[in-house]
């Protein structure tokens, strides 16, 4: 941390963001107390998946785009699955469906315990990070980490292993897991569960600033049940378009202090827009399975939250379903039928979606008639949400324009991790400036 004078004003330099995937910068600057700009700064240099897609078949997004997230490859295997599926007009079985969902249920498990437990809890007890609250909460870290292996433990049952899984293909899987395979599952998901109940009741009792978020909402919405691995996209202004119209409805823009592209709905008519936990419970608490709703109403949830701070109590409603329907798919599960279909190449464009813990995915291919992707177009939760911690940031520094740069500093990191923001999964890196004139 530096402290100088710049234009007769005060810099604050801070070299590190820590309980956040990847590298990122924020600058924020005053004039006479009033904030005037607000930057979330993503430097870490772009890795050119959509470019490295092209020329390569049509059969190898799964397994090359798990590898742009250690914490949800099987977002980016199901939403490619998904585009290269629809590009060739090929439908799956509900065996595989249903297997899909499954694999999901256990990257939400690893991947929301991680962040209640491990990125986010800290900042509400009031602890520098998860090492620190374990020495006073060893039950509270004991139990996160519990929940993170039982995910990881589903995700390499199903999905070979619990880091880009290995099992996932264009049409299904490569094999499916006996139903012995997926009963022996059964004692560690029903431990997760209970121990997803007990996680929303601790986050529930947590101190959370009053603050409201004005932004439009969009997630997915299927048929039935809460939205996890598809649907289609629905917002809370009422709109509602097939996965197909993305291109159409979200643009994304370069910005000149970040090099992850921003997104935005429509234009940007409506404001900043938001993906993720409060936006798909916003938009779907009403497709929560018993358990998860019982927990939503225990933690007194309403039928919409619109408050970043308590992000963390949906994310841990969101741990109860998705504990629950992995038992529900597990119960029912009998292993017949084969585990693919044949996906005969195609010349066509091809559209995708699902719900990755940190909101929609989108992926978009272009195939020529031998399977050979000519055009590649992924949107992540991260860029679409980016506008929105900006916005919220400009809102809640105002407010805390008095207070001294430790201080300011943590209240910043606080809100970015709200969003459980994926820059990248590697290392942990945020630089913040402040300039007061």
């Amino acid at each position: 941390m530096t402290h100088g004078n710049k234009d007769g004003g005060h810099v604050l330099h801070v070299g590190t963001l820590a309980r956040v995937e990847g590298e990122g910068a924020m600058h924020i600057a005053y004039r006479d107390g009033e904030v005037t700009d607000v930057q979330l700064r993503i430097y870490e240099p772009p890795r050119f998946y959509e470019a490295f897609l092209r020329g390569r078949s049509y059969t190898e997004p799964p397994d090359i785009t798990a590898r742009i997230c250690g914490i949800c490859p099987v977002a980016y295997q199901t939403s490619s699955c998904w585009a290269i599926e629809d590009a060739c007009g090929v439908a799956v079985t509900d065996e595989i469906l249903a297997l899909r969902r499954l694999l999901y249920c256990g990257e939400w498990i690893e991947s929301h315990a991680l962040h209640v437990y491990l990125l986010h809890a800290p900042d509400f007890l009031g602890y520098d990070g998860a090492v620190d609250m374990a020495v006073d909460h060893p039950a509270v870290v004991e139990r996160g980490l519990r929940l993170k292996k039982a995910g990881n433990r589903l995700m390499e049952v199903v999905g070979g292993r619990a880091v880009h899984p290995v099992n996932v293909r264009v049409g299904g899987f490569y094999r499916f897991p006996t139903a012995e395979e997926l009963r022996d599952l059964r004692p560690v998901l029903e431990l997760a569960l209970d121990d997803a109940v007990e996680t929303v009741r601790l986050v529930s009792g947590f101190d959370f600033p009053d603050f409201e978020q004005p932004y439009e909402y969009l997630a997915l919405r299927a048929a039935t049940g809460y939205p996890i691995e598809s649907g289609s996209p629905v917002t809370t202004s009422g709109a509602a378009f097939p996965v197909r119209d993305f291109g159409a409805r979200i643009q994304e823009i370069h910005v000149e202090h970040s090099h992850a592209l921003h997104a935005r709905l429509d234009g940007g008519a409506r404001g900043p827009y938001a993906v993720g936990p409060l936006a798909r419970y916003t938009l779907n608490a009403d497709r929560l399975s018993p358990p998860a709703r019982q927990a939503a109403r225990d933690a007194g949830l309403g039928d919409a939250c619109r408050n970043p701070f308590r992000s963390i109590v949906v994310r841990a409603v969101e741990l109860v379903e998705a504990c629950h329907e992995a038992l529900r798919i597990v119960d029912g599960w009998t292993g017949a039928g084969p585990p693919s279909v044949p996906v005969p190449a195609r010349a066509g464009e091809g559209f995708g979606a699902s719900e990755a813990p940190r909101g929609v995915l989108f992926h978009r291919y272009v195939l020529d008639a031998a399977g050979v992707i000519r055009d590649a177009q992924i949107v992540p939760p991260t860029s679409q949400n980016q506008a929105s911690v900006e916005a919220d940031l400009r809102a809640m520094v105002g407010a805390w324009s008095d207070l001294d740069e430790h201080a300011l500093q943590h209240r910043c990191e606080h809100a970015i991790r709200n969003y459980d923001p994926c820059i990248s999964c590697a290392t942990h890196f945020l630089d913040l400036t402040v300039e007061r004139t």
